[in-house]
């Protein structure tokens, strides 16, 4: 599953313009971070990129798959991460808008964790 340097280039490439991205190696994939969140990977040479509710059926209409890896039990397991379509990566302008709305789910998740939860007493 290991990323060529020319793929790993262009998707540094392909992001630029959404500002200061970090690329590190991961599981033999990337992950992709800005502002320290993860809102994208790559494997086998695919960009996935962070879905949530508000998202996922954007990508789903285009016809993009969930990201997927094996599990050590022999079972298939996904993560919120769906796949870049094909046809975008010659369209940087729609890259870059999908890849802010990634931006977006990994901040919205992040603000979802630090939400405070009530607490309940027991009377």
């Amino acid at each position: 599953m290991a990323v060529n340097p020319e793929f790993r280039a262009f998707v540094a490439e392909l992001l630029e313009p959404v500002g200061r991205v970090e690329i590190r190696r991961m599981f033999g994939g990337l992950g992709i971070f800005r502002d320290g969140l993860m809102f994208g990977l790559v494997a086998d040479e695919t960009l996935f990129l962070k879905a949530d509710d508000l998202t996922r059926a954007e990508f789903e209409a285009l016809g993009s798959k969930p990201f997927t890896y094996g599990r050590k039990d022999g079972r298939r397991a996904s993560l919120n991460y769906m796949e870049l379509p094909e046809t975008l990566y010659d369209e940087p302008d729609a890259v870059i808008a999908w890849a802010r709305k990634a931006i977006d789910a990994a901040h919205r998740k992040e603000a979802a964790k630090r939400k405070p939860r009530r607490k309940t007493t027991a009377e």
